[in-house]
């Protein structure tokens, strides 16, 4: 791994002091037998933030969180809360409650009493007017206010999530931690569950830990996402950081779309590389790591390509590359093309409403310019 790439993986975890964490992996690693499926995982976790695990089936992401749940027990390294290792301390004595991705309710119980469930196995006990007490509260917090007496299977899909996150709230655990309990919610649910569950991260200031697959969910609650791949992390930062500045090819084609493009590199100047793609064509990108002269990957986002009749000239600085529109999908607020450009390849373009309606818009089988602005593209870090 080359210096940069491990700055750059590194930054926005090492830049948390220890005080600050309310949580950390300490060189963590995890194996099921012969399969390593936590490997070396060091990360802090800043109180009150909302951080996210992603990534694709298999990364380790899941496995992180069932370590600092208390479920699994790292192979190697530490997990620590509020600075004492918690490695060989068990799930139910952490000061951290989970939400699961099917709830875990239980049928046979009204709302108050699964919401009060947790508050029932404390000892020493505490008294039922407590318990109706913080159940009510809980309740409110989640806008449930009157629904105590209803059986569960009385509640529909978004309703019985808010039970599971009062159940989660009521003992006002350090860490709340979410695995991927939003995947079975319909597409609308699942926005307005989005939107609530960040408003009750922010009036409670609790530490919210989640998990997902979805790269969408990730980026629009998270305050930093730490990628997970082949049981490491990839790269950790906010979700713009993540978006604008990928550390290598793996994250820019996890996160967002992007156009992965091969090219040489011949100069590189002030964060500027000048690149000359496969078919000869001359771009300017922006750097942000130092790469030796010769081959690079590019990572170009679809909406800061432009698509131009062929008899228009690029921008100053910017170049223009030939290609044949091969689909053409409208999405409401944007229209994506799928293009072949010679020896290039596969090409998508992002092209909004209003730029549609100012173009006039193109066919499938058309032949048109996509134009490269100055600094539209990326240069990638070498991937290990």
């Amino acid at each position: 791994m080359t210096e940069q790439h491990a700055s750059a993986l590194g930054s926005s975890s090492n830049t948390i002091k220890s005080a600050d964490a309310v949580a950390e992996f300490v060189n963590t690693s995890k194996r099921f037998g012969s399969v390593l499926a936590a490997d070396r995982i060091s990360l802090r976790i800043r109180r009150g933030e909302f951080l996210s695990f992603l990534g694709p089936s298999g990364c380790g992401k899941t496995t992180a969180l069932r370590m600092l749940a208390g479920f699994e027990s790292p192979s190697d390294g530490e997990v620590m809360i509020d600075g004492q290792a918690v490695g060989n301390t068990p799930a139910h004595r952490r000061p951290v409650n989970m939400v699961f991705q099917h709830y875990a309710l239980f049928p046979h119980m009204t709302v108050a009493q699964n919401v009060g469930y947790g508050l029932r196995q404390l000892r020493p006990r505490i008294s039922k007017p407590d318990i109706a007490a913080k159940v009510a509260k809980a309740l409110a917090t989640v806008r449930l206010h009157d629904f105590g007496p209803r059986r569960i299977w009385e509640m529909s899909g978004g309703q019985q999530q808010r039970v599971a996150l009062a159940r989660a709230i009521v003992n006002e655990p350090k860490i709340l931690l979410l695995d991927e309990p939003m995947a079975a919610l319909d597409a609308k649910l699942r926005g307005e569950m989005q939107r609530e569950l960040l408003d009750l991260q922010r009036s409670l200031g609790i530490t919210f830990v989640l998990v997902t697959h979805d790269q969408e969910e990730a980026l629009s609650m998270s305050d930093r996402i730490c990628i997970m791949g082949k049981g490491r992390i990839a790269q950790v930062g906010s979700p713009q950081d993540l978006y604008d500045r990928p550390a290598n090819r793996y994250v820019a084609d996890f996160v967002g779309k992007a156009n992965i493009v091969t090219g040489t590199l011949l100069s590189q100047h002030d964060g500027l590389a000048q690149v000359v793609l496969a078919d000869g064509t001359q771009v300017l990108v922006r750097a942000e790591v130092t790469a030796q002269p010769g081959p690079v990957d590019l990572a170009v986002r679809p909406e800061v390509l432009n698509l131009a009749r062929l008899d228009t000239a690029p921008s100053e600085g910017g170049a223009a590359l030939s290609a044949r529109i091969t689909h053409r999908t409208f999405l409401g607020d944007h229209t994506e093309y799928l293009l072949h450009a010679e020896v290039i390849g596969a090409l998508q373009v992002n092209v909004s409403r209003q730029a549609e309606r100012a173009m006039g818009g193109h066919n499938v089988g058309s032949t048109v310019h996509v134009h490269w602005a100055a600094g539209s593209g990326l240069v990638l870090a070498a991937q290990d």
